[in-house]
């Protein structure tokens, strides 16, 4: 099939994440000041979403505190700096089994709750977007799986329209846009969606421009896509997704390394986007402009 480039492409910066990284790098933000400054230097670097976890400020494990988020939204809200804020939803579905002859009880690790706990910053802070995994996946770890049953994204997806949250579908695997595209058919999520296709992420869709394209591929004719790609395959994807029609995410939850050695800033990851962009003969386009494309309303800042 001939490429479709995009010529108006959004740049999503994934500021912090929830994985392990806080320790190997001093540019990963942990306090709510710091999500929220890294996350404002970003969009001022370009990004028109900024999309935030929270951590413990002290040890930087990932976090569901709704005070911690509540003040990442603040601060971000009340910055002269216009974004579109996406909050994760990805939180409360670990299962850490405790071995292979003995997986139950299960281990440190696990942190199973309900659908209404886990969308319960969503609907404490209202961000324009959060995400919604559409599926169980196996991750690195041994015993390790994040779980996204059909019954809890029902009822999460459902919680957010319900709110006027746009889902950013989260798709890591085949499996996972086949179910967001019955997510959509069954009226849980309103037709138009947001998908970011997840390359590399072991043990989901390997990054590989074939499973791709075959991913990009299935992504419905009136959605809208964004793709991303895990460390050093951070930059060929901000490539790869404009080629074929779709827009960017980077950030310090994917990617560490800004070159061989070298560790990056969130603006420093989003500015090298940008750039990138730029020299494929496209424009970064504002977080007004993508409110219109997806039909987003701007938040006031949250009432004290």
């Amino acid at each position: 099939m001939p490429l479709q480039m995009n010529r108006e492409v959004f740049i999503t910066c994934a500021v912090t994440g929830s994985g392990n990284t806080q320790d190997r790098s001093p540019y990963v933000p942990r306090s709510p000041e710091q999500i929220a400054n890294s996350a404002i230097d970003a969009a001022k670097a370009g990004a028109a979403i900024v999309h935030c976890h929270v951590r413990d400020p002290e040890t930087g494990a990932p976090s569901r505190d709704l005070a911690l988020y509540r003040e990442v939204t603040e601060r971000i809200r009340d910055s002269e700096v216009d974004v579109v804020l996406n909050l994760t939803a990805g939180m409360g579905g670990d299962i850490v089994f405790g071995g292979v002859e003995s997986p139950f009880p299960t281990i440190t690790g696990t942190d199973m709750v309900g659908a209404t706990e886990r969308v319960a910053h969503v609907a404490e802070c209202l961000p324009e977007i959060c995400t919604l995994d559409c599926g169980t996946m196996n991750f690195a770890e041994a015993d390790y799986v994040m779980t996204n049953t059909p019954g809890m994204l029902t009822a999460m997806g459902t919680m957010m329209t319900k709110l006027g949250v746009k889902a950013e579908i989260e798709a890591f695997d085949t499996g996972h846009l086949w179910y967001a595209k019955q997510l959509v058919k069954d009226g849980v999520l309103e037709k138009g969606a947001l998908v970011q296709l997840c390359m590399g992420v072991p043990w989901g869709a390997p990054d590989d421009l074939n499973t791709f394209m075959a991913m990009v591929n299935n992504v419905p004719d009136d959605w809208t896509f964004s793709a991303f790609g895990l460390g050093r395959s951070q930059m060929p994807y901000v490539a790869a997704s404009v080629l074929a029609g779709g827009n960017v995410r980077v950030g310090l939850e994917d990617n560490l390394m800004l070159d061989k050695g070298v560790l990056a800033t969130n603006a420093q990851l989003v500015e090298r986007a940008a750039t990138i962009i730029a020299n494929l003969g496209a424009r970064v386009i504002t977080p007004a402009e993508v409110r219109a494309k997806l039909g987003l309303t701007k938040r006031a800042p949250v009432a004290k």
